[in-house]
């Protein structure tokens, strides 16, 4: 037993918390009321380090980008309050050679009234009804085919220009400009310049969305009626030019983003604007778009991309104001955005922190305000003593 005891004595040796008899602890107020302030502040730093812990937070990777061959989405939403729908058109090109022009698939075009009211919406070019009931209306009575002149402007494929838009597109596909509707049967018939009147003092909303490929291009938001010409884009700005009402590319850009929408990701154009007074001004806005991909806790994965911008507007008064067809070589109005793809990609991965992390805040929290508060109740005591000695004395 001697033997026992004498290796329990040595044992207890080791013992870095020593006991003091209860007979000679002081207990004060100011070490009840920094207890519970202890207890407070570890209640309160527990909480948040678990409220942190069940936080899943996003670890970034930076790898090089390998899906060239995908087509990248842009969603738009610009509002124009001083250009007419019918005068917009919205053109995509890129360096590999296509080129979209006046988009309808997926792009609709909402007028505004001067106080930014809407009036109507409409799919970009979506004239079928209105096409149909004249067609209808100029057959009566006609049992062959309606076949309308192109009044020799260069036909299309159909050799029958049947609406105005049509006679206005061979005319500036021969290099003319449409600029005497009055004279054509099918502008006559369709209204077109009472409904141009009607609208000329108008705005425009354009919202949608555009897939292009993935390499570096343009899209832009210009006047005039858009088309190739021996591998040129040109626009026939005779409308915009030959309108009495002053039209300027004013705008706001409510929503510009390339991919899905992700919440937590920031597009910087939005909400942004810009106002002029006069006609002829090119915005051009230059976009980096770098490939974004989230993957999350719930094994989705979400692929999307980020963008940064700078941005450049210039002055076109004193170009080609002719009224001819008009190249944007050397400059056109209206709102151009010419985007670059990025050979990066960035991961984000949603993590969680480990258990281990946790458990060793949750001891650091507790050890530190216990030790904290253990030292400031030793000076207060200390001082209190000092203070009741110099007293006596």
């Amino acid at each position: 037993m001697s033997k026992r005891g004498s290796v329990l004595s040595k044992f207890q040796s080791f013992d870095a918390y020593a006991k003091t008899l209860d007979d000679f602890r002081v207990k004060t107020y100011y070490g009840a009321a920094l207890t519970i302030i202890s207890a407070i502040l570890i209640c309160l730093l527990l909480w948040s380090e678990f409220s942190d812990y069940r936080t899943p937070e996003i670890k970034p990777q930076l790898v090089v980008d390998k899906s060239r061959k995908q087509r990248l989405e842009i969603n738009i939403n610009i509002t124009f309050p001083h250009v007419p729908c019918y005068l917009l058109s919205v053109d995509v090109m890129d360096i590999a050679g296509e080129t979209q022009n006046d988009l309808a698939h997926d792009i609709y075009k909402t007028r505004l009234d001067p106080d930014g009211n809407q009036i109507h919406v409409e799919k970009a070019q979506d004239h079928t009804k209105e096409i149909h009931k004249i067609l209808n209306d100029t057959t009566q009575g006609i049992d062959e085919p309606f076949c309308g002149s192109c009044y020799g402007g260069e036909a299309p494929e159909s050799g029958c220009c049947n609406t105005c838009d049509e006679v206005s597109e061979a005319y500036i596909k021969k290099g003319w400009s449409f600029n005497d509707p009055d004279s054509i049967n099918q502008c006559v018939k369709e209204g077109w310049k009472e409904k141009v009147l009607v609208q000329s003092k108008e705005g425009c909303n354009v919202a949608g969305s555009v897939r292009v490929n993935k390499v570096a291009g343009n899209f832009h938001l210009a006047p005039g009626k858009s088309f190739q010409q021996n591998n040129i884009h040109v626009h026939d700005l005779q409308p915009f030019l030959s309108d009495s009402v002053n039209h300027d590319f004013t705008h706001e850009i409510h929503h510009l983003s390339f991919g899905p929408k992700v919440q937590g990701v920031v597009n910087p154009l939005d909400g942004i604007g810009r106002t002029v007074s006069q006609g002829h001004y090119m915005f051009q806005y230059f976009v980096k778009v770098v490939s974004t991909q989230f993957h999350f806790l719930n094994q989705t994965t979400i692929y999307t991309n980020q963008y940064s911008v700078t941005q450049y507007e210039r002055d076109l008064t004193g170009k080609d104001t002719s009224g001819h067809v008009h190249s944007h070589q050397g400059g056109l109005p209206g709102v151009f955005f010419n985007y670059d793809i990025s050979p990066m990609l960035i991961i984000n991965r949603e993590e969680r922190k480990s258990f281990t992390h946790f458990l060793t805040g949750v001891c650091a929290i507790i050890g530190g305000i216990f030790t904290v508060a253990g030292i400031l109740d030793g000076f207060i005591y200390n001082a209190e003593k000092t203070f009741k000695k110099k007293k006596f004395i």
